[in-house]
């Protein structure tokens, strides 16, 4: 299966030794990379739905090119306006030298959902996946950086990479300065084809063009980066159950009071820097934070049937089960989506089912699989779907 080899190869050794460190060519990865996207996908996507930039934008040299270059405004008989695609005037920008750009098609199109949430199970972070279409050499961003790592994906055609690596170490969004410009060659030059996956660390430059005398295809996985200033922000969250962090600043006081104030914060944050356990329980948070991506479950709006056939699938790959113990009971805990739902520990084996699964599994295959009754297996997911953790869906697959 092309999304679980891809998870496979990006392995323990990527974790170890390539993430955010060096840049990786793998090719032939993908053994259909049409499974994915394809420009038949692109093309109902643009016809079927309203996107507007800078959702969907053209960019050349460098510059996003004016949506009215392409577009036509259209006002409704409510006296709204939206901006209509022109497929002539798309078409004339695009030969011209213009790449095409769909941001976030995870939430557009279920395969990219799919890649998405088994990179985000894989390396926990959010992922953020982007289609980009190009048909001639003309450099769409010109030699540029990106403030997250990159997972490229070649869908179809070609295209050059010209690597150039980091001019600043690890820059971020919001940063103190901004990387300088290569003077030198680029490190490593790259040629793309259908099927091949190329990672890049944040911070790398890259110029990219379709210069192979084809149209090329491509997905971008943007990897958000967790850094030390983001550790910092939550551990600060964190201790604001302590009265010395709540305490108001002593700045109207005597130096010594203010060195005794110092010490007492030092003293804190030392203790908290100090548990061995701190990145698991920041790791473990921010998994438990992401909303991932949410789904309705319509017509369901109370119990849902007890159906075979009925899939279901959870709406954030981030979510994580606790095994809780006290004096008086045995509690399995899920969270997920900001929320956590207290369960029966025989519900375990649905939920590690669910956990694991790369995409949508009907009721039936859950009961066949855990040898829980589907009657059982329908309330556990009514109560994940009240938490947002979960989603349904009737009929044929996605």
């Amino acid at each position: 299966m092309t999304l679980s080899f891809i998870a496979e190869r990006l392995g323990q050794d990527f974790l170890a030794q390539t993430l955010g460190r060096d840049h990786l060519h793998l090719p032939g990865v993908l053994d259909t990379p049409g499974c994915l996207i394809s420009f038949d996908t692109l093309n109902d996507l643009l016809a079927t739905h309203r996107l507007e930039s800078p959702r969907l934008r053209l960019s050349a040299h460098g510059e996003t090119l004016p949506q009215h270059h392409y577009t036509v405004p259209v006002t409704t008989r409510r006296a709204t306006v939206w901006q209509r695609l022109h497929p002539r005037e798309l078409h004339q920008r695009l030969t011209e030298g213009a790449s095409l750009v769909i941001d976030a098609i995870d939430e557009l199109h279920e395969p990219a959902a799919t890649l998405a949430a088994t990179l985000e199970r894989h390396l926990h972070t959010h992922v953020q996946i982007n289609a980009y279409a190009s048909w001639n050499a003309t450099e769409g961003f010109g030699t540029h950086w990106d403030d997250h790592d990159v997972i490229v994906l070649q869908i179809d055609g070609a295209k050059r990479w010209k690597i150039y690596g980091p001019t600043r170490d690890r820059p971020m969004y919001r940063d103190v300065a901004a990387p300088e410009p290569p003077t030198s060659d680029p490190i490593a030059e790259i040629i793309l084809h259908a099927g091949d996956l190329l990672y890049l660390p944040r911070g790398w430059w890259h110029a990219v063009t379709a210069d192979q005398g084809t149209h090329s295809l491509h997905l971008t996985c943007g990897l958000t980066p967790h850094t030390g200033a983001d550790l910092i922000t939550w551990a600060a969250d964190r201790l604001r159950s302590s009265p010395t962090i709540r305490t108001d600043l002593p700045l109207h006081t005597p130096a010594d009071e203010q060195a005794d104030y110092l010490n007492a914060l030092r003293a804190e944050l030392d203790a908290l820097l100090k548990d061995p356990r701190l990145l698991d329980q920041y790791t473990a948070a921010r998994d438990a934070e992401d909303p991932g991506r949410m789904r309705p479950s319509l017509p369901h709006l109370g119990a849902i049937p007890a159906d075979r056939e009925l899939l279901v699938r959870l709406t954030t790959a981030r979510a994580h089960t606790t095994h809780i113990t006290d004096d008086k009971e045995k509690i399995l805990r899920l969270t997920g989506a900001g929320n956590e739902i207290d369960l029966d520990p025989a519900a375990g084996p649905l939920l590690d089912t669910l956990l694991t699964a790369p995409s949508w599994i009907s009721l039936g295959t859950l009961a066949d699989t855990t040898g829980l009754p589907v009657d059982d297996i329908a309330r556990v997911i009514q109560e994940l779907i009240a938490a947002q953790i979960a989603t349904v869906h009737r009929g044929t697959r996605p």
